[in-house]
């Protein structure tokens, strides 16, 4: 339990690291941001599939590739849902500041942004518990460490557009926390609903690589590829999927 805390702190208080990021380097390019999102994107589809929808297969007995497809297919649509209620991040990133829109304007797109993230966070917090469900402490925190490092370029993005429409750096840094606190919550939970019943824990797996395989494709990539880094990102990608497959092998 106690390394289950520490993991469910550690993916939240990544948001927390990448916010302090956003005040101590007002001005990183799009392009560093976008190699970091990228390499943790890989790390993520990575971490999904040999960590989540692989012990599905083998976890789901007679009916695991059906059991598996659907859980995947009903994590992604549970995400999917979200982004009705909530815009893409890849919209809501979008407060340039050359474009100079009024003050009342940017902070309400900037209010919508922090609150699709904290939403999106929660579905990444539950797949994160859920990796523990299969006893494979590697696989664990190789998922953990895989949205661990997504939410620390998502973390500097918050700060930039909240402190340009207004907010003060102390509410600023509060919404951060917020942000990470729900990231928290969403591991715990995903952690007691497969400890309670060991019988959901292969449609639990599948659901929560099908969370992170939509997050990554509807929403990481085509940040990554909205600045003109689509090469880099691409790479960075692939080191990252690379590394946590040779991390798996090594450690498995």
């Amino acid at each position: 339990m106690k390394i289950v805390l520490l993991t469910a702190f550690g993916v939240g208080g990544a948001s927390v690291i990448g916010a302090v990021l956003g005040f101590l380097f007002k001005n990183i390019s799009h392009k560093f941001s976008d190699i970091v999102l990228s390499f943790a994107a890989g790390v993520m589809l990575s971490a999904s599939v040999i960590g989540l929808i692989l012990p599905s297969l083998e976890y789901g007995g007679e009916f695991s590739l059906l059991v598996t497809i659907i859980g995947v297919f009903c994590g992604a649509f549970c995400v999917n849902i979200i982004d009705k209620i909530v815009p893409h991040l890849h919209r809501l990133t979008g407060v340039d500041q050359e474009s100079h829109p009024d003050k009342t304007s940017q902070l309400n797109k900037v209010l919508l942004f922090v609150i699709a993230i904290a939403i999106h966070n929660l579905p990444e917090g539950i797949a994160a518990g859920v990796g523990f469900g299969t006893g494979n402490l590697a696989d664990a925190i190789t998922i953990a460490g895989g949205i661990a490092l997504q939410n620390i370029p998502e973390g500097m993005v918050i700060i930039a557009p909240m402190i340009a429409a207004g907010i003060s750096h102390r509410r600023t840094f509060l919404i951060a926390l917020a942000t990470g606190a729900v990231e928290v919550i969403g591991t715990l939970l995903g952690y007691f609903a497969v400890t309670v019943s060991a019988a959901i824990l292969p449609f639990a797996l599948a659901f929560a690589g099908g969370t992170m395989l939509y997050v990554i494709s509807d929403e990481m990539i085509p940040e990554t590829h909205a600045h003109g880094s689509e090469r880099g990102a691409t790479y960075s990608l692939l080191t990252g999927f690379c590394l946590m497959l040779a991390f798996d092998i090594l450690l498995g």
